[in-house]
């Protein structure tokens, strides 16, 4: 007699399990209904507004015309490509891009991480707070008023050349000169978002337990020792993922802020991706050209985040995904 199953009973095995599975998903579904309920809004607009809209990525293999629609817009595979990697301004925003996300993972990353050890270190919770207070108000603050302020205090009669002409200095028109442009890029970004990012590592820091400090007390370390070898290590997987987050947007920069800071004079080290593509598809209307340059980014800041989680994995435990 054959032990093998036979295709009725194989069949019949297949449908209890589907069967027990679906009744597995019901109870699910009723046990946290308000749940799945609160979390519906979320989905539907990620359903919506990301996934939706990800079929016109077939613009960038088409003419695209608005008369004609996405569909009957003839197919021109990857000249838009082929065009915008031959072009000569393709290395200027490439180096420029790039650049500017160095400084900030040089320089800002870092900054958020330093500020938050620093008010861990703060005894006093009255004079914490109130610098706690005064670090975050500038996340508040429009990025027109920020670059506006910029405008003022870096104008030829603006503060900033005032106090360099009481120094001896000469006046520096700092807006208009493109060595100038990326230290100012970096620095108005660090002081308006480094009291906004170090929650997150204040927050790390509270769940760190505090007997791991009563023991270094006792052990004879100071607050210096205790934040190399507790503090940090305690927060070092919240710096990791933050980390491969930032390595993703490698290719991103904000084309809000560069557009108000810019002008025809400094587009040697302030023209981007994120500024090109408005030029060329909102001013120019190219927007096959400008939906391939799009791509193009998103393709290489998904292969920077895989391969910053890959080297994570590698070196430590801590990983994204």
């Amino acid at each position: 007699m054959s032990l093998l199953p036979t295709d009725a009973q194989t069949r019949s095995g297949v449908l209890s399990r589907g069967a027990e599975l679906r009744q597995r998903v019901r109870k699910d579904l009723l046990r946290n209904k308000y749940i799945y309920l609160m979390a519906l809004p979320v989905l539907a607009y990620y359903a919506i507004f990301h996934y939706g809209p990800m079929y016109g990525l077939l613009i960038a293999f088409k003419d695209f015309s608005p008369a004609l629609g996405i569909w009957g817009s003839p197919w021109v595979g990857f000249d838009h490509f082929k065009e915008f990697f031959q072009s000569h301004y393709f290395w200027r925003l490439i180096r420029n891009t790039v650049l500017i996300n160095i400084y900030e993972l040089l320089f800002a990353f870092p900054a958020s991480i330093l500020l938050a050890l620093l008010l861990n270190e703060i005894r006093s919770s009255v004079f914490k707070r109130a610098v706690q207070t005064v670090s975050y108000l500038p996340h508040f603050i429009s990025i027109v008023v920020v670059v506006g302020m910029m405008v003022d205090f870096l104008a030829r009669d603006g503060l900033v050349n005032q106090v360099l002409g009481l120094l001896g200095m000469e006046s520096i028109a700092f807006l208009r000169e493109p060595d100038w442009f990326r230290f100012l890029y970096v620095s108005s970004g660090i002081w308006q978002g480094i009291g906004w990012g170090s929650i997150i590592y204040l927050a790390a820091i509270s769940n760190i337990d505090p007997t791991l400090y009563e023991a270094a007390k006792m052990d004879g370390a100071g607050r210096w020792k205790q934040a190399l070898n507790i503090t940090i290590p305690g927060i070092m997987p919240t710096i990791v993922i933050l980390l491969i987050l930032t390595m993703g947007s490698m290719l991103n920069v904000g084309s809000e802020k560069v557009l108000l800071m810019y002008n025809p004079l400094t587009y040697e080290t302030a023209d981007v991706i994120s500024t090109y593509v408005y030029r060329k598809g909102i001013l120019e209307a190219n927007y096959g050209y400008t939906t391939a340059v799009g791509l193009f980014n998103s393709v290489i800041s998904f292969i920077l985040i895989v391969v910053a989680n890959g080297i994570s994995k590698r070196v430590s435990e801590n990983k994204l995904w």
